[in-house]
């Protein structure tokens, strides 16, 4: 070993034909062979692995070149060498073979060599052409082999199952390609590799680096690569995202039936291979489910098959309401029901020796295990099942039915932890099935109110995101009179509207549907806020007088009405408001502070004899805004400054789905047991870039229609917009023209690029014009008829200084914002 590290450069002679011809004492003092061992035999002789290609021809030409190659020492230790080869030319420059030069290469302390070899890690270190060079014990046993089993051979002849992508469905490389690849561009690479070892039925999931081993030049002499067994963390959050999945997917429904039927195709395939929904029939009429003191030992439970999910049949099946199954007393199914714990099946006892298996990279320890699972029941194996959890399904104390969970096509054992998910899936879906009962025993009496008196989709509108919720008292509370209403305006405008009838029951109910029918009416007159709550004021005190009693005094119908109607411009970006005794909304900016709304509410409707007041805000782009009605902040423990300031925490403005807000705001600030329905209101406000505006002062001059018109030209050249110019310039022309001849300046046209083409004209008379039929020689009368039928709708909204006069045409491809 002296002679080793005290000599550490030597140098041959290699004949054309590859046999040493020249030895030096240098040699022997580094590998311990004497030239009488050397000279004559072929060079690869003293090679511990196969050759690189071309060797030693194309290995040479200086110490650039030189390559790691690992030499046999005469005591039968490796001596890992650079070698490098020179052309030993003649005097007539024909080759005579080459002068091999080797240096040994200077390897670690001993310590470091030790530390990486006992690394719980898997370490390896491949050549260029990826042959193995070095493992340590770890990777050795992952790949069920020795170093001395592996050195020289390349990664393809001992891994061929790394040489198939691990999810041809995504299209991912194969591990030995991404290998190759790092050692072709010396960029390294960072993956989570999932692979099934030969012999195993369980896929293992490792945090994997590969990175290229560079010489002192910079140059890529070798691969290496490490990982870990991340099995445990990455199956984990498979489950996470199986429940992920499941909260999006499971409950989207107001519907029994169509909540079980999500609950079985969530779990199919990314779980389990067959789910079976069973519930009580009640549950399916919206009835009380059975109690636990209902049951009678010994009695067979019917249930109704609700839905059914098969990965290997692609079906879902959910049988009528006529359609029984029965579970007979002391089977599987009954024993959950009657206990209310679940119970895991497996056809076989997994492992060998007495010992359980290994899941998806964990332990199926049976310390994990609940008490008295799992049980080894053989005769599921006839039903083609390899195992089966069966969990009752309850929810809120009571019983609604069982779930099965079963598996056929994979082999691989449940765990404890395959247990709990199945646990977390049903309760989730518990909750949703029992909420769906509840909703369908009101919506027998309610559903019908419901749908005509709340919209029932948020119509085609660009200036504000909206979502909203709408919840009714308690199960045992009557339909109350809440209500909230989006409504496009002129302009691109939007009307954010939102009520409440004092009281509950029916004609609470038809109150407000009155009331929301008015305030459309109204909006289609393009009233200002304050305005159109006056003429609403009006109109609750004459329907209030036609509903009233011969024989009370007190008027019934929308008396005690409270109203908020806000109108947005995502032109100018402002919000102007007025109220009738409806609580303000709540403006949240987009860094997250709130914006006051200085205004007063007035009066509720059907008070009449006092005025309403309009306030005006201009809002930042993305600004949140919260409508609702008091049912969502009243409450008997706190007062209502206290509860508003609990939701203004709940908002967040920052929330990507408003939906999502929706739902958040709903938890956190309704009881379950609600006397009083609630309504919700979120809208998140968009401006129109200003570059989709254009506007334009028109003198009261009939010269300046010409002008007018090229203004239009021009502009709808600049939005690309060339196919509309001909209507448009239509358009454009009468209304400049009428405006000159008929209004009062000062006069302006503006353009909109919104979902349609939007042209306005303004000016200071208050007088609005009306189509009128002309006669065959009237030289007048059909400026406003030719607007009418050439685009998609015309109207006048007049304003505090006079009206405007707009028209929309569609477009084919609206421009963004």
């Amino acid at each position: 070993m002296a002679d080793k590290q005290d000599v550490r450069t030597t140098a041959l002679v290699v004949g054309p034909d590859g046999v040493v011809s020249g030895w030096s004492e240098s040699g022997r003092l580094l590998l311990g062979w004497t030239a009488q061992d050397t000279v004559g035999r072929p060079l690869t002789d003293l090679l511990t692995a196969p050759p690189p290609p071309g060797f030693p021809e194309n290995h040479g030409s200086g110490p650039d070149h030189a390559e790691l190659i690992p030499l046999r020492h005469r005591d039968g230790s490796t001596v890992d060498a650079l070698v490098s080869a020179h052309p030993l030319l003649g005097p007539d420059g024909r080759a005579l073979g080459h002068v091999v030069t080797v240096q040994r290469w200077e390897r670690r302390p001993v310590i470091a060599d030790l530390a990486f070899e006992q690394c719980p890690f898997a370490l390896g270190i491949y050549d260029p052409e990826l042959r193995f060079l070095w493992i340590n014990a770890s990777s050795g046993r992952v790949i069920a082999h020795s170093e001395e089993q592996v050195l020289g051979k390349k990664y393809r002849e001992v891994l061929p199952e790394f040489d198939r992508s691990l999810f041809p469905e995504r299209d991912d490389k194969p591990y030995t390609d991404q290998l190759a690849e790092v050692a072709r561009t010396g960029r390294a690479a960072r993956l989570i590799t999932v692979f099934q070892p030969r012999g195993s039925d369980y896929a293992n999931a490792w945090a994997t680096s590969i990175w290229p081993v560079r010489d002192a030049e910079g140059r890529v002499r070798a691969v290496a690569n490490w990982g870990f067994d991340m099995s445990a963390e990455y199956w984990a959050r498979q489950r996470l995202l199986i429940l992920n999945e499941a909260s999006a997917g499971i409950g989207r429904t107001l519907d029994v039936i169509g909540t079980a039927r999500e609950l079985a195709t969530t779990s199919v395939p990314s779980f389990i291979d067959l789910v079976t929904v069973d519930l009580f029939d009640e549950v399916l009429r919206g009835e009380e489910p059975p109690s636990a003191s209902e049951f009678t030992p010994g009695e067979t439970i019917v249930l109704t098959r609700a839905a059914r999910h098969s990965a290997k049949e692609d079906t879902d099946r959910a049988p009528g309401p006529t359609t029984p199954v029965s579970h007979t007393p002391g089977s599987v199914a009954a024993r959950c029901m009657a206990t209310g714990r679940s119970t895991v099946q497996l056809a076989a006892e997994p492992g060998e020796g007495g010992e359980w298996a290994f899941g998806p990279g964990l332990a199926a320890d049976p310390a994990h295990w609940p008490p008295g699972n799992p049980l080894v029941d053989t005769s599921i194996a006839a039903d083609g099942l390899t195992g089966r959890i069966t969990v009752p399904l309850r929810a809120r104390g009571a019983l609604l039915g069982v779930v099965a969970f079963s598996r056929s096509e994979r082999p691989e054992a449940f765990t404890a932890d395959d247990l709990i998910l199945a646990e977390e899936l049903t309760a989730k879906a518990a909750v949703a099935i029992d909420n769906a009962r509840r909703y369908s025993r009101e919506r027998t009496t309610a559903l019908t109110l419901q749908r005509s008196l709340l919209p029932q989709g948020q119509p085609s509108q660009e200036a504000v995101e909206v979502a909203s919720r709408y919840l009714p008292a308690g199960t045992d509370a009557e339909v109350g009179g809440d209500w909230f209403d989006v409504i496009p305006l002129s302009g691109a405008r939007v009307a954010l509207v939102v009520g409440d009838v004092v009281g509950h029951g029916l004609h609470a109910a038809a109150s407000m549907g009155r009331l929301r029918t008015a305030v459309r009416t109204l909006a289609d007159v393009d009233l200002p806020p304050d305005e159109l709550l006056t003429h609403l004021d009006d109109l609750v005190i004459h329907l209030a007088s036609d509903l009233r009693p011969t024989d009370h005094f007190q008027p019934t119908g929308e008396f005690g009405a409270t109203c908020l109607y806000t109108v947005y411009d995502p032109v100018s970006r402002r919000l102007t408001l007025a109220s009738a005794g409806h609580p303000l909304p709540l403006i949240i900016s987009p860094d997250g502070t709130r914006t006051p709304v200085d205004a007063q509410p007035g009066p509720p409707l059907g008070i009449g004899g006092l005025p309403f007041e309009a306030t005006e805000l201009e809002l930042p782009e993305g600004s949140l805004l919260t409508l609702y009605t008091d049912g969502l902040v009243e409450s008997r423990e706190r007062d209502v400054d206290q509860r508003i300031a609990d939701l203004l925490q709940v908002l967040n403005h920052a929330a990507t789905s408003l939906e999502g807000l929706c739902d958040t705001v709903m938890d956190a600030m309704l009881p379950e047991h609600r006397t009083d329905d609630a309504a919700l209101l979120l809208a998140r406000t968009h401006a129109l870039d200003p570059q989709h505006v254009a506007d334009w002062d028109v003198e009261p001059d009939p010269s300046q229609v010409p002008r007018a018109r090229k203004f239009t030209l021009d502009q709808l050249e600049a939005w690309g917009l060339e196919e509309a110019s001909f209507v448009t310039e239509l358009v454009v022309s009468e209304l400049v023209t009428n405006a000159i001849r008929y209004g009062e300046p000062p006069i302006r046209l503006r353009l909109i690029r919104d979902t349609s083409l939007i042209c306005e004209v303004s000016d200071a008379s208050n007088t609005a014009p009306h189509m009128r039929r002309a006669r065959a020689f009237d030289e007048g009368g059909r400026g406003l008829l030719l607007v009418a039928q050439l685009t998609q709708g015309w109207g006048t909204r007049h304003t505090t200084d006079g009206k405007t006069i707009w028209c929309a045409q569609a477009l084919t491809e609206p421009g963004p914002r």
